[in-house]
């Protein structure tokens, strides 16, 4: 601070220390990101070097699990397939989710409060419930094969409806749409309607407008979405576990299985940090594309 009187900036009180950025207010945060994130991420990291037997698991340092990976060409076709799922079930989630934040953006006063609770309410639900629910839709008795047979179309129930990939793509696409419609409908909100008219007065047609403004101008929302739904369907459990069979199994139903029903906590261990590996990985790339930053605060901060 300046004195007015005499354009100086006065000197502190003797003895009292002028008063810094409390770093310390940080440590509860970083003591709980080391402590429950990733504490147990080196722990597992150094389990993943163990052996593991029906004694249990011993700390014999050893490169075998790893071995056993690029060995058996099945966990590194379940990881291509997992994140071939992952993949697809992003981009189908971009296409179904991009309109519907673009109906949300779009519509006005209450209506648009009510159109907004109508997409969050489902998302109150159990995600284990919400998953479940395909069930009684899509089973042998489920409700469309019902439908089909009253209505004389077939003759008997269809088996394959359920416990196959496709139904998988269905489920990881309903289950996370919300997270990818979320942050557009967000970047649309911030799109300044006078841009779009701008662009109507010029000449542009909708689809040059939408190219030219509105895409670029919610693309950081899309990022943000695109990376979040990848993330969790790459790890997905529970609905390729209830939806898909043996033909729907992914990576993390097999990570799964290694540490309740096989008791292989140390192969567990080494497919874990293998799919840690390939997301850091994924981040590290489309982070040197588009930056961090932008893709998680929806624009450069």
């Amino acid at each position: 601070m300046t004195s007015p009187a005499s354009g100086k900036t006065p000197k502190p009180f003797p003895g009292v220390r002028p008063i810094g950025r409390p770093f310390w207010l940080l440590l509860p945060g970083v003591a709980w990101l080391l402590v429950f994130g990733l504490a147990p991420i080196l722990f597992m990291g150094a389990v993943s070097f163990w052996r593991s037997s029906i004694f249990g698991t011993t700390p014999d340092f050893q490169f075998g699990n790893y071995a056993r990976m690029i060995e058996e060409p099945l966990y590194v076709e379940l990881l291509v397939k997992t994140l071939r799922i992952a993949a697809l079930t992003t981009i189908l989630s971009l296409i179904f989710s991009y309109p519907l934040a673009w109906f949300l953006a779009s519509r006005k006063g209450a209506w648009k409060a009510v159109c907004v609770v109508a997409v969050f309410v489902p998302f109150w639900i159990s995600y284990v419930v919400r998953t479940f629910v395909w069930l009684p839709i899509l089973g042998r008795n489920g409700l469309i094969n019902q439908t089909l047979m009253g209505l004389g179309l077939i003759s008997s129930p269809v088996e394959w409806f359920l416990y196959n990939e496709g139904t998988v793509y269905l489920g990881l696409v309903y289950v996370y749409t919300l997270f990818m419609t979320l942050p557009i409908y967000l970047a649309l909100e911030k799109i300044d309607p006078k841009l779009i008219e701008a662009a109507t007065d010029l000449g542009a047609r909708p689809w040059q407008t939408f190219r030219h403004v509105v895409l670029p101008l919610s693309w950081p929302g899309v990022l943000s979405g695109s990376i979040m739904v990848f993330l969790l369907a790459v790890s997905a459990y529970v609905t390729p576990r209830l939806l898909g069979g043996t033909s729907g199994i992914m990576f993390g139903n097999m990570i799964a299985n290694q540490f309740l029903s096989n008791n292989n906590w140390a192969f567990g261990s080494a497919l874990s940090m293998t799919l840690v590996a390939v997301v850091a990985l994924f981040l590290l790339v489309v982070g040197r594309w588009v930056g961090i930053r932008e893709v998680f605060t929806g624009g450069k901060g």
